[in-house]
């Protein structure tokens, strides 16, 4: 996949925050155009993507931005807008 069209980190951010600022995101956004997020934390890595795919949005991807696994661990969420 080529690079995201948007970027948002919120690793420092806790929920329910970390959606609202995915979703003023993912508005701003043209539909087609694809953005990454970086979160950390259980909440939030389950949360996001669950709310993402709820407003009808595609999550193409949750992968760990390192060798950890663990929520603790930052992941980028790759979304497509719809």
């Amino acid at each position: 996949m080529s690079d995201p069209d948007f970027f948002l980190d919120i690793t420092g951010d806790v929920c329910p925050i970390t959606f609202v600022k995915t979703k003023l995101l993912l508005e701003r956004m043209p539909a087609g155009a694809i953005a990454k997020v970086r979160l950390k934390g259980a909440e939030p890595l389950s949360n996001v993507p669950r709310n993402v795919v709820a407003h009808g949005h595609e999550v193409v991807s949750v992968v760990p931005e390192t060798a950890g696994t663990a929520p603790r661990d930052p992941h980028i969420l790759t979304i497509l807008r719809k």
